[in-house]
């Protein structure tokens, strides 16, 4: 399912759209807060402070904590 979000364009796409069908494909972790969340998370940060990660773990193992919004 991965590649129905191909590369960091269509996965803020599907951020931004608040996909269904994206959500636990991948996490986006916000570098100016320190937090991770779900595509359907209703936050909306700058593009520019936005990383993309394929786990939970990868996102905790970067730094990031859990958003309290939407519970990744």
């Amino acid at each position: 399912m991965l590649e129905a979000f191909p590369d960091d364009d269509a996965k803020w796409a599907a951020f931004l759209a608040r996909d269904l069908r994206a959500d636990r494909l991948f996490y986006a972790g916000v570098i100016t807060t320190g937090i991770f969340c779900r595509p359907i998370c209703p936050a909306r940060p700058k593009r520019d402070n936005v990383r993309f990660f394929d786990t939970r773990e990868a996102c905790l193992a970067s730094g990031f904590r859990a958003c309290k919004r939407c519970k990744p």
